[in-house]
């Protein structure tokens, strides 16, 4: 089968969910079995700041919200979260915070450092720097940086996320890419009035990036934020077509496998979901490091909830994918 262009996606996209489940989705699991041998890759994750300047039309955090407790978790508490992850195997760590000016970039630079000492491969998700600063990162022990473009239209873009805008988006995923770290990128899919055409423009880009990580899911409205009253959920169908068509276009990339079921208020820890994911070319799964109390409050989406180790492991069974740390 061969995906290359703009027509080719969008016929995916539209083609009827049995026929997608019969041809496109056994195919694009045989290449992650060809590719990467099958492998299931487990991450530690630990969302240790939960305050953002931004005002995201759609993000639960957004500055502004008055939905959650915010919090900040001190940088020697960060090291001390990654070093219980290491007691348990875990080598990979994604950290990631709302885009706090007010945490201290010293701070930062102080956890990548620590935590790249214990030999940890490290992901971060931060928000937007200045191509020093991601030098200083790279230099610090960062491997891969996660900054999603979210939708590859600028005007969009611009609308949805008044904070910023597309081209300092792009500026700064370039200047990650010149940093020497991995980019990890992506969309959301199927927020209220997105079209086929503007998924598959999104695909191409994530192709063009040569993203190292699809950090992918639905669009999920959180509460209370501008865009929820516009419409939603995502499709949870389209989801799983954007995870084979990447798999099938980009073999070797890491492609988020914690995904949503038809029962929404499992999270993305939902074992119906997860499954699904993976079985399609998906092969991330994440070991929140945060304490139950703070991690309802790093919600992004509604219904954040994820799992740790053990939900990892009872996945790589029952999908019969090999678990890799």
């Amino acid at each position: 089968m061969i995906v290359e262009t703009k027509q080719d996606i969008v016929d995916v996209l539209q083609m009827p969910y049995d026929r997608y489940l019969d041809i496109v989705a056994p195919y694009a699991k045989r290449i992650h079995e060809e590719n990467n041998q099958n492998a299931l890759t487990a991450t530690a994750m630990l969302g240790y700041d939960n305050i953002c300047k931004n005002r995201c039309l759609y993000c639960g955090m957004r500055a502004g919200s008055t939905n959650i407790k915010r919090y900040r978790i001190a940088r020697e508490d960060v090291v001390a979260s990654a070093k219980a992850a290491a007691a348990t195997g875990l080598r990979r760590i994604f950290l990631i915070s709302g885009e706090d000016p007010k945490y201290g970039f010293d701070n930062l630079i102080y956890i990548v450092e620590e935590i790249k000492a214990l030999g940890f491969h490290i992901s971060l998700a931060c928000g937007e720097f200045s191509l020093e600063q991601y030098n200083e990162l790279r230099a610090a022990g960062a491997d891969e940086y996660v900054l999603k473009f979210e939708m590859s239209q600028a005007d969009i873009f611009d609308r949805l996320n008044p904070s910023t805008n597309f081209k300092k988006r792009m500026q700064s995923i370039d200047w990650i890419k010149q940093s020497g770290m991995r980019l990890a990128s992506g969309n959301i899919i199927d927020y209220p009035g997105q079209t086929d055409e503007q998924i598959a423009e999104d695909i191409l880009l994530m192709k063009q990036l040569e993203i190292s990580w699809a950090p992918i899911i639905p669009y999920l409205p959180a509460k209370g934020t501008p865009l929820a009253s516009e419409g939603g959920p995502g499709s949870l169908e389209k989801t799983l077509k954007e995870i084979s068509l990447l798999r099938i276009m980009m073999p070797s990339v890491n492609i988020t496998a914690q995904q949503p079921g038809k029962n929404l208020a499992n999270g993305l820890a939902d074992p119906e979901g997860n499954l699904n994911a993976l079985n399609v070319g998906a092969n991330m799964l994440f070991a929140d490091m945060l304490p139950l109390a703070l991690a309802r409050n790093f919600s992004v989406v509604d219904n954040r909830i994820t799992l740790g180790l053990e939900h990892i492991r009872n996945m790589a069974e029952r999908s019969g994918m090999t678990l890799i740390f």
